[in-house]
């Protein structure tokens, strides 16, 4: 059964849409260049204050990263946030700003006109995942989305969803997070994918390249549509470059009580 999910009331009110960005790399990166498309595109759809975005990540550019991100010989060794904001707020006249700093449990600890409404996680390791989804759904805290952007080399998912806190009711139609749907994700014992190497070469073996602007586009997309019509009948999708397939995750409940009993399964079979 496939239902509509509907933008809480109230979501888009009288200030920007709080949107946090975690990581500045390959898919943050890509992000972020393409959001202020979507602050335009929302202040001409009858939103007048748009977004307001932050990324935070600790990283400095290295010599690799000039190769499949939006980075130059000349930012080598600046923080990537700080590089990346620079740059959109010289060109677009936006006042976004940057952390330098990684995402940790106590970032989401700040006051209530300084919580995200909607957080972003471009992260690549488990560990960093389960950071992002013990933040967003601790008991008071009140971020109403987590997007989340994965891929390998060839192939890659955006999943969009409310994470179980005091902002989103426990409902069966609230939107299940990717650490709810796919469990492992978030799982740091099972271990970490190999990380882009240093050398140009590997890193592109690795990650091909055009993988985390297909996903951002995609990503953007879906927001852009649940913030102009206010209403979604997917929330995330699979993209296999190999096949050039883009497959949709429904907003399906009876899948939802499939994954909890395959879950259940796995427990006991462990």
């Amino acid at each position: 059964m496939r239902i509509e999910h509907s933008l809480p009331p109230g979501f888009l009110g009288r200030r920007p849409v709080r949107v946090l960005v975690v990581g500045a790399g390959g898919a943050g990166s890509a992000i972020l260049m393409g959001l202020p498309y979507l602050h335009q595109a929302m202040r001409v759809w009858g939103h007048p204050f748009g977004l307001q975005v932050s990324i935070m990540d600790a990283d400095t550019v290295s010599e690799t990263n000039c190769v499949r991100q939006p980075f130059s010989a000349s930012d080598i060794g600046q923080n990537k946030a700080t590089v990346l904001v620079n740059r959109i707020n010289m060109f677009w006249g936006t006042k976004w700003s940057a952390e330098t700093s990684f995402f940790n449990e106590s970032t989401l600890r700040c006051s209530h006109d300084e919580v995200p409404d909607l957080l972003i996680g471009c992260v690549d390791t488990r560990a960093a995942r389960k950071v992002i989804d013990q933040a967003v759904t601790r008991g008071m805290q009140r971020t109403t989305y987590w997007l989340d952007i994965g891929n390998n080399a060839a192939s890659g998912q955006y999943i969009l969803g409310q994470p179980p806190n005091s902002r989103n009711k426990r409902a069966a139609t609230r939107l299940r997070t990717v650490s709810e749907l796919y469990p492992e994700i978030v799982d740091a014992a099972a271990g970490e994918d190999p990380l882009p190497s240093c050398s140009a070469i590997e890193a592109l073996e690795r990650q091909e390249p055009f993988i985390n602007q297909t996903l951002a586009s995609s990503a953007l997309a879906m927001l852009a549509r649940l913030f102009r019509y206010g209403k979604l009948n997917h929330h995330g999708a699979f993209f296999n470059s190999e096949t050039g397939r883009m497959s949709a995750l429904p907003i399906d409940p009876q899948m939802w009580t499939k994954v909890r009993r395959r879950n259940r399964r796995l427990r006991v079979a462990a």
